[in-house]
Formats: C-alpha cells, structure tokens, sequence
C-alpha cells in the first residue's frame, strides 16, 4: 500500500477524508496507530516513574521532594551505640541541629541521643540551645524529623531527670500537642516521651507545670494533662501529698469530672480514687486522728469543706459508688 503525502491530502475530496477512505486505500488509519503508539510509550514511562517513587519508613507515599526520607532510621535507645569520636560529635553538634538538611538534624538527633544516654555531663553547658532546637524540630512538619526529635526527648527525660525542669515549658506544650493529634506513629512516640517524663522527673517539680494545661482550652490536649497528671501523683508519697496540698490536688480532679473527653474523666475518676485512699491512711497514721470527731474527719467532711457543692457531690458520687 502506498503512503500518501501531507500535501496530497488538500486534494482529496472531503467526504473522502471525514470517512477515511480513498481508492488508495486507507491513509488516516497509519497515522492513528503512530498516535497510539506514542501513546503506549508514554503510559509505560509514566507507569515506570510511578513504580520508581520511593516510600517513607512510616509507609506513606513519598512526592518528589520526599525522596531520600528512607535515609532515616528509627533507633530504639537500647539500640543505640555510643558516638565514634566524642568530641567531633560536640563540636558539630548544633551546626546538624540547625541545619536546612533534614536528614542532617535527624543525624544530629540521634547523636543528642547517644550523647545524653553516654557522655550525658558534655552537653549540660549547651543544654539550654539543645532544647531550643529540639523545640524547632518538634515543630517541623516533616514527620521523620517530628519523631526523631520526640524520641530525643525521651531519653534526655531520663538522662537529665529534675535537670531539665527549668527547660521544660516549650518541650512539655509540644509534646501534649502531638501526643493528641491524628498521625498515629507521631502519636505513639509522643505518649511514650510523655510516659517517660512522668517516670524520670520527680513529680513535685511537674505537677505544677502540668497544672496550667490541665486548663487548656484545646479539649485534647487538656485530656493528655490529666493522664500525666494522674500518673504523677501516686509517685508521691504522704508527706510529699500533704506538702504539695491533698486539697489542691482534689480540686485539679473534681474540674476534670466534667470535661468534654473521657480520657479526661477517667483519669480524674483515677486520681480521686488514689487521694481518697491518701487521706484515709494519713488521717488514720496521725495521733491526733483519734480524739477528733469521726464525722469531722471524715473524707465526706473534707470534700465538702475543699469544694463547692456540685463538685464535692460528683466527687463523693464517684469515690462511693467505686467503693
């Protein structure tokens, strides 16, 4: 079959050309299948690019300017070797914290890690700009360096235990933050920092830094405070209670019966439970618990004297029906 021409199309008829046929044959359908194979060619190139996208560690799809996050590895601290040369690592320390690389500060990361679980006294004198750039880390939205950087805090909690109280602030609003958002491997991460901080610093020095989130108007996060909260106080003993003040602490609890999430009332219910049982040892421990008057004494009695009346009866209610 012989091709025709471009040019030898003008002098086709027009019915001819709309319908696609001529007495030499058909001259539209070789270019049609040229199209069709350009187009086949672009599906496999663009099929081969798709198969080519790499996937991040958490096993999300990564766009173009993700590529390189599998660069990233998530290291348990017991998994954690010590830094090749100490001092090199301390030297080059906040140059990777604050980096525009991001795999270079999740590097970074890790090496406060190593440096806090191993060498944990070189970097006391620095720790004040560690926290701040940690901070900045924890605010990325990269969620590699998000979680590193959660993980970081956890083992700076038991590393530096009450040291870090004076720096906790920024690290304590961040991490109540990402521990009641949707991204669960951030999520997770963030619970178990906060498990840790309620492990590793002594409780008299949180429970007051817990206290104003308690009152946050973002219903989450005052739900996460509770839980910390409720956690912290059985760490305390008697006389630390007494000290801190059992009244402040029923207060805190009775305020949290009523909240939106249940996270937050369970935990209230909890922690009410574990101060009923304080007071009635304490009371029952103190000389002078037995000449006083039985009901004056009596954990009723002191709920209603600490609080106004719906709260004491949604106390009572709980600590009673418990019982």
């Amino acid at each position: 079959m012989s091709e025709i021409s471009p040019r030898n199309l003008s002098t086709i008829p027009e019915s001819e050309r709309m319908n696609g046929s001529s007495k030499n044959g058909n001259y539209i359908k070789p270019q049609i299948e040229h199209k069709d194979e350009n187009l086949d060619e672009r599906q496999k190139k663009s099929t081969t690019s798709l198969v080519g996208i790499p996937t991040k560690l958490d096993g999300t799809e990564n766009s173009g300017v993700e590529v390189g996050s599998s660069e990233v590895e998530y290291i348990e601290s017991e998994n954690l070797n010590d830094v090749d040369d100490m001092e090199i690592c301390l030297k080059t320390l906040l140059t990777g914290l604050s980096s525009k690389d991001w795999v270079s500060v999740c590097e970074a990361l890790n090496n406060v890690r190593r440096l806090s679980i191993f060498h944990k006294e070189v970097i006391l004198g620095i720790l004040g700009d560690v926290i701040s750039l940690i901070v900045k880390s924890l605010k990325n939205p990269r969620s590699a360096v998000c979680k590193t950087a959660i993980m970081t805090c956890a083992d700076i909690f038991k590393a530096y235990t009450d040291d870090i109280i004076d720096l906790l602030d920024p690290l304590l609003g961040q991490l109540l933050l990402k521990s009641s958002q949707d991204k669960r491997f951030v999520c997770e991460a963030a619970e178990r920092a906060l498990i840790a901080l309620t492990t590793w610093v002594s409780p008299l020095l949180l429970l007051p830094k817990l206290q104003s989130y308690i009152k946050n108007r973002n219903p989450r996060i005052r739900a996460k405070a509770s839980m910390c909260f409720c956690r912290s106080v059985p760490r305390l003993g008697i006389e630390e209670i007494e000290a801190f003040g059992i009244d402040k602490l029923i207060q805190t609890a009775a305020s949290q019966l009523s909240d939106q999430l249940p996270e937050s009332r369970d935990a209230a219910r909890t922690l009410l439970l574990e101060l009923q049982s304080v007071y009635e040892k304490s009371h029952f421990l103190k000389p002078t618990a037995v000449s006083e008057d039985p009901e004056i004494a009596s954990w009723e009695h002191f709920c209603q004297s600490k609080l106004s009346p719906l709260n004491a009866q949604a106390v009572l209610r709980v600590t009673t029906v418990a019982r």
